[in-house]
């Protein structure tokens, strides 16, 4: 077992083990005192001579004295033990402060990260009509569009260049990045005739920069 102080972190069960020794030992002194109390109710201070100096013949003196020793020592080892029981417990809720603030901190850290590496959507997409290529797709409303074909950010300037776009590439499948609940996703959309409008089936907006 790691013992606190030691160089091992401190683990649940070696406090738990820590414990069990202290309860070991509080039965152990138990059992002594209650071994002083079947000698005629000796204690700790009680005199082991008769008043004229000559030991007490009513007493088993050997188990006293024993008793008496024993308790001291266990006490001895009582107080040393639950000092280690709460260095132990100090060490552990340390750690598990510890650990609860690293996982905030690589939490954080990975959130900041994912919004620094999405790239700026300069469309969204506001309606998108059931059967269409859109829909086909797996387009959805409210998706952030980064890249349409060749348009992104830098480059695009209205919609017209996405209607250009999507002119130029009827019946090929144009790549497609839209930013969905914080994330990147990909979808592949090929423009094609189908029973609606357009070759999209969808509503795109610009987004105010």
């Amino acid at each position: 077992m790691a013992e606190p102080g030691g160089g091992s972190p401190v683990t649940v069960s070696d406090v738990q083990q820590l414990v069990r020794r202290k309860d070991e030992i509080e039965a152990q002194i138990k059992a002594c005192y209650e071994l002083l109390e079947g000698q005629k109710g000796v204690g700790m201070h009680e005199p082991l001579v008769d008043a004229e100096g000559f030991p007490r013949a009513d007493i088993d003196l050997y188990q006293v004295r024993t008793a008496r020793h024993n308790i001291i020592c266990l006490q001895n080892d009582h107080k040393a033990l639950m000092k280690q029981v709460e260095e132990a417990l100090h060490k552990l809720h340390a750690r598990e402060k510890e650990k609860h603030a690293k996982d905030e901190a690589e939490a954080l850290a990975e959130a900041m990260s994912q919004n620094q590496s999405l790239p700026q959507a300069f469309a969204k997409v506001n309606a998108v009509s059931p059967g269409s290529p859109a829909s086909i797709s797996g387009l959805q409303v409210d998706d952030e569009i980064v890249e349409f074909g060749s348009v992104n950010v830098n480059n695009f300037q209205n919609l017209q260049n996405i209607a250009t776009v999507v002119q130029h590439s009827e019946g090929r499948p144009l790549s497609v990045t839209v930013i969905r609940g914080g994330r990147r996703v990909h979808v592949g959309l090929t423009p094609k005739r189908w029973a609606g409008k357009g070759l999209l089936g969808c509503n795109i907006i610009p987004l105010q920069r």
